[in-house]
Protein backbone atom coordinates (compact mmCIF):
# COMPACT_ATOMS: atom_id res chain seq x y z
CA UNK A 1 0.00 0.00 0.00
CA UNK A 2 1.65 3.21 -0.69
CA UNK A 3 0.72 6.46 1.78
CA UNK A 4 -0.43 9.29 1.65
CA UNK A 5 -4.09 7.74 0.23
CA UNK A 6 -4.80 6.84 -3.47
CA UNK A 7 -0.75 6.73 -3.57
CA UNK A 8 -0.59 10.63 -3.86
CA UNK A 9 2.89 11.68 -4.17
CA UNK A 10 5.39 14.15 -2.00
CA UNK A 11 6.14 15.92 -4.83
CA UNK A 12 6.13 16.84 -8.72
CA UNK A 13 6.08 14.07 -11.09
CA UNK A 14 9.38 11.98 -11.69
CA UNK A 15 12.13 13.66 -14.62
CA UNK A 16 14.97 11.91 -13.76
CA UNK A 17 15.87 8.81 -16.02
CA UNK A 18 18.61 7.14 -13.18
CA UNK A 19 15.99 5.32 -11.50
CA UNK A 20 14.60 4.85 -8.38
CA UNK A 21 16.17 5.20 -4.53
CA UNK A 22 15.13 2.60 -2.63
CA UNK A 23 15.20 3.27 1.16
CA UNK A 24 14.53 0.14 2.98
CA UNK A 25 14.40 1.98 6.56
CA UNK A 26 12.64 4.99 6.01
CA UNK A 27 13.43 6.47 9.08
CA UNK A 28 17.00 5.93 9.12
CA UNK A 29 19.59 8.02 10.48
CA UNK A 30 22.41 6.93 7.97
CA UNK A 31 19.57 6.11 5.81
CA UNK A 32 18.22 9.56 5.23
CA UNK A 33 21.91 11.23 4.98
CA UNK A 34 22.15 8.55 2.25
CA UNK A 35 19.08 9.31 0.83
CA UNK A 36 20.08 13.72 0.84
CA UNK A 37 23.11 12.62 -0.72
CA UNK A 38 21.52 11.04 -3.94
CA UNK A 39 18.55 12.14 -4.04
CA UNK A 40 19.20 15.24 -6.70
CA UNK A 41 16.88 14.26 -9.92
CA UNK A 42 15.83 11.28 -8.44
CA UNK A 43 12.69 9.42 -7.50
CA UNK A 44 13.14 8.37 -4.01
CA UNK A 45 10.76 5.25 -2.20
CA UNK A 46 10.86 5.39 1.46
CA UNK A 47 10.06 2.09 2.69
CA UNK A 48 9.25 1.63 6.87
CA UNK A 49 6.76 0.48 8.96
CA UNK A 50 3.72 3.32 9.49
CA UNK A 51 4.36 4.55 6.09
CA UNK A 52 1.58 7.37 6.51
CA UNK A 53 3.73 9.36 9.16
CA UNK A 54 6.94 9.54 6.66
CA UNK A 55 5.98 13.35 5.77
CA UNK A 56 8.96 14.90 7.74
CA UNK A 57 11.27 12.60 6.11
CA UNK A 58 9.29 12.75 2.29
CA UNK A 59 10.15 16.84 2.81
CA UNK A 60 13.81 16.40 3.95
CA UNK A 61 14.25 14.70 0.77
CA UNK A 62 12.62 16.22 -1.48
CA UNK A 63 14.42 19.49 -0.14
CA UNK A 64 17.54 17.54 -0.76
CA UNK A 65 16.37 17.22 -4.91
CA UNK A 66 14.29 14.65 -5.09
CA UNK A 67 11.93 15.44 -8.49
CA UNK A 68 9.68 12.81 -6.72
CA UNK A 69 8.75 10.39 -3.15
CA UNK A 70 6.70 7.86 -2.54
CA UNK A 71 6.21 5.50 0.78
CA UNK A 72 5.20 2.08 1.12
CA UNK A 73 4.40 0.30 3.90
CA UNK A 74 7.31 -2.04 4.67
CA UNK A 75 7.66 -4.44 7.86
CA UNK A 76 10.70 -5.67 7.37
CA UNK A 77 10.15 -8.96 9.68
CA UNK A 78 6.83 -9.80 7.51
CA UNK A 79 8.68 -11.90 5.26
CA UNK A 80 5.59 -12.86 2.84
CA UNK A 81 5.27 -8.85 1.86
CA UNK A 82 8.55 -8.61 0.81
CA UNK A 83 7.88 -10.16 -2.96
CA UNK A 84 4.83 -7.25 -3.19
CA UNK A 85 7.14 -4.32 -1.88
CA UNK A 86 9.63 -5.44 -4.69
CA UNK A 87 7.16 -5.70 -7.15
CA UNK A 88 5.81 -2.15 -5.91
CA UNK A 89 8.78 -0.45 -6.14
CA UNK A 90 9.22 -1.84 -9.88
CA UNK A 91 5.92 -0.76 -10.91
CA UNK A 92 7.16 3.16 -10.43
CA UNK A 93 10.57 2.03 -12.32
CA UNK A 94 14.00 0.62 -12.41
CA UNK A 95 15.66 0.25 -9.01
CA UNK A 96 18.89 2.31 -9.19
CA UNK A 97 19.91 1.69 -5.44
CA UNK A 98 18.61 0.51 -2.67
CA UNK A 99 19.72 1.15 0.39
CA UNK A 100 18.78 -1.54 3.38
CA UNK A 101 18.90 0.35 6.59
CA UNK A 102 16.99 -1.19 8.75
CA UNK A 103 17.97 -3.10 11.75
CA UNK A 104 17.66 -3.26 15.67
CA UNK A 105 20.32 -3.38 18.44
CA UNK A 106 18.17 -5.33 20.36
CA UNK A 107 18.59 -5.81 24.61
CA UNK A 108 22.10 -8.00 25.22
CA UNK A 109 20.96 -8.86 28.64
CA UNK A 110 17.72 -9.30 28.48
CA UNK A 111 18.37 -11.49 24.76
CA UNK A 112 20.70 -14.30 27.49
CA UNK A 113 17.89 -15.88 28.86
CA UNK A 114 14.98 -15.10 26.86
CA UNK A 115 15.08 -16.58 23.54
CA UNK A 116 11.76 -15.07 21.84
CA UNK A 117 14.11 -11.95 22.19
CA UNK A 118 17.31 -13.32 21.05
CA UNK A 119 15.12 -14.81 17.90
CA UNK A 120 13.48 -11.07 17.62
CA UNK A 121 17.19 -9.65 16.77
CA UNK A 122 18.24 -12.23 14.61
CA UNK A 123 15.22 -12.37 12.35
CA UNK A 124 15.41 -8.48 12.04
CA UNK A 125 19.18 -8.27 11.66
CA UNK A 126 20.20 -11.45 9.49
CA UNK A 127 16.39 -13.39 8.36
CA UNK A 128 15.00 -10.73 7.39
CA UNK A 129 18.26 -9.14 5.48
CA UNK A 130 18.35 -12.54 3.48
CA UNK A 131 14.81 -12.24 2.51
CA UNK A 132 15.06 -9.14 1.18
CA UNK A 133 18.17 -9.17 -0.47
CA UNK A 134 17.51 -12.22 -2.49
CA UNK A 135 13.71 -10.66 -3.52
CA UNK A 136 15.88 -7.50 -4.62
CA UNK A 137 19.06 -9.21 -6.04
CA UNK A 138 16.87 -11.62 -8.35
CA UNK A 139 14.53 -8.20 -9.41
CA UNK A 140 18.04 -6.44 -10.52
CA UNK A 141 19.55 -9.45 -11.98
CA UNK A 142 16.63 -9.64 -14.17
CA UNK A 143 16.92 -5.82 -14.84
CA UNK A 144 20.76 -6.15 -15.86
CA UNK A 145 21.56 -3.20 -13.55
CA UNK A 146 21.56 -1.88 -9.93
CA UNK A 147 23.12 -0.95 -6.67
CA UNK A 148 22.01 -2.72 -3.14
CA UNK A 149 24.11 -1.34 -0.21
CA UNK A 150 24.45 -3.47 3.06
CA UNK A 151 25.11 -2.58 6.64
CA UNK A 152 27.50 -5.09 8.11
CA UNK A 153 29.58 -3.83 11.76
CA UNK A 154 32.45 -4.17 13.09
CA UNK A 155 30.33 -5.92 15.68
CA UNK A 156 29.89 -9.05 12.94
CA UNK A 157 33.72 -9.16 12.23
CA UNK A 158 34.45 -11.43 15.34
CA UNK A 159 31.62 -11.56 18.18
CA UNK A 160 32.12 -10.07 20.94
CA UNK A 161 30.61 -11.90 24.73
CA UNK A 162 28.98 -8.28 25.49
CA UNK A 163 26.74 -8.21 22.42
CA UNK A 164 26.94 -11.29 21.14
CA UNK A 165 23.48 -12.02 19.55
CA UNK A 166 23.48 -8.45 17.62
CA UNK A 167 26.89 -9.64 16.43
CA UNK A 168 26.38 -12.96 15.24
CA UNK A 169 23.64 -11.80 12.94
CA UNK A 170 25.63 -9.12 11.60
CA UNK A 171 28.50 -11.84 11.15
CA UNK A 172 25.64 -13.86 9.43
CA UNK A 173 24.52 -10.98 6.79
CA UNK A 174 28.46 -10.25 6.18
CA UNK A 175 28.94 -13.73 5.25
CA UNK A 176 25.84 -13.56 3.20
CA UNK A 177 26.35 -10.64 1.81
CA UNK A 178 29.73 -11.12 0.74
CA UNK A 179 29.00 -14.54 -1.49
CA UNK A 180 26.03 -12.87 -2.89
CA UNK A 181 28.55 -10.11 -4.00
CA UNK A 182 30.51 -12.66 -5.83
CA UNK A 183 27.42 -14.55 -7.18
CA UNK A 184 26.36 -11.46 -8.26
CA UNK A 185 29.53 -10.31 -9.93
CA UNK A 186 29.43 -9.76 -14.42
CA UNK A 187 25.56 -9.58 -13.76
CA UNK A 188 25.44 -5.63 -13.98
CA UNK A 189 24.54 -5.81 -10.52
CA UNK A 190 27.06 -4.44 -7.83
CA UNK A 191 26.28 -5.01 -3.53
CA UNK A 192 28.41 -2.93 -1.66
CA UNK A 193 29.55 -3.86 2.13
CA UNK A 194 29.66 -1.15 4.25
CA UNK A 195 31.15 -2.10 8.05
CA UNK A 196 31.29 0.91 10.42
CA UNK A 197 32.05 0.93 13.88
CA UNK A 198 29.63 2.45 16.63
CA UNK A 199 27.36 5.00 15.13
CA UNK A 200 26.32 7.75 17.14
CA UNK A 201 22.57 7.99 16.54
CA UNK A 202 19.21 7.26 17.80
CA UNK A 203 19.83 3.71 17.62
CA UNK A 204 22.90 3.95 20.08
CA UNK A 205 21.07 6.58 22.08
CA UNK A 206 21.90 6.85 25.60
CA UNK A 207 25.07 4.17 25.49
CA UNK A 208 28.78 5.90 26.13
CA UNK A 209 30.67 6.29 22.27
CA UNK A 210 33.09 3.19 21.63
CA UNK A 211 36.48 4.31 20.19
CA UNK A 212 36.87 5.46 16.78
CA UNK A 213 33.21 6.16 16.48
CA UNK A 214 31.28 8.02 13.54
CA UNK A 215 28.20 9.86 12.71
CA UNK A 216 25.32 9.26 10.41
CA UNK A 217 26.87 11.81 7.92
CA UNK A 218 30.55 10.53 8.00
CA UNK A 219 29.22 6.68 7.55
CA UNK A 220 26.78 8.44 4.42
CA UNK A 221 29.73 10.31 3.13
CA UNK A 222 31.81 7.09 3.09
CA UNK A 223 28.76 5.44 1.01
CA UNK A 224 28.84 8.01 -1.59
CA UNK A 225 32.00 8.09 -2.31
CA UNK A 226 32.32 4.42 -2.81
CA UNK A 227 29.12 4.24 -4.64
CA UNK A 228 31.37 6.56 -6.99
CA UNK A 229 34.76 4.18 -7.28
CA UNK A 230 35.17 0.18 -7.41
CA UNK A 231 35.20 -0.38 -3.78
CA UNK A 232 33.35 -3.54 -2.76
CA UNK A 233 33.74 -3.37 0.95
CA UNK A 234 34.28 -0.34 3.33
CA UNK A 235 35.18 -0.09 6.95
CA UNK A 236 33.97 3.30 8.64
CA UNK A 237 36.29 4.81 9.20
CA UNK A 238 38.90 3.21 7.50
CA UNK A 239 41.40 2.62 10.36
CA UNK A 240 38.75 -0.10 11.97
CA UNK A 241 40.10 -2.37 9.33
CA UNK A 242 43.72 -2.31 11.36
CA UNK A 243 41.89 -2.82 14.37
CA UNK A 244 39.92 -5.71 13.73
CA UNK A 245 43.09 -6.89 12.06
CA UNK A 246 44.62 -7.23 16.00
CA UNK A 247 40.85 -8.71 17.14
CA UNK A 248 41.35 -11.38 15.45
CA UNK A 249 44.43 -12.64 16.52
CA UNK A 250 43.66 -11.75 20.07
CA UNK A 251 43.64 -14.87 22.39
CA UNK A 252 40.60 -16.41 23.37
CA UNK A 253 41.24 -15.65 27.38
CA UNK A 254 41.48 -11.64 26.20
CA UNK A 255 39.07 -11.53 23.76
CA UNK A 256 36.86 -12.70 26.12
CA UNK A 257 36.92 -10.17 28.18
CA UNK A 258 36.62 -7.35 26.19
CA UNK A 259 33.64 -4.43 26.42
CA UNK A 260 31.50 -3.24 23.78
Amino acid sequence: MTHPPAGRDLTTPDQSSTGILLLLGGRSDIGLEIAERLARGRHVVLAARRSDDLVAESERVRAAGATRVTTLEFDADDLASHHGLVTSVLAHGPIDTAVLAFGILGDQTRAETDAAHAVAVVHTDYVAQVSILTHLSTSLREQGSGRLVVFSSVAGARVRRANYVYGSAKAGLDGFASGLADALHGTGVRLLLIRPGFVIGRMTEGMSPAPMSSTPGQVADAVVRALGSRTDVVWVPGRLRLLVAVMRVLPRPIWRRMPR
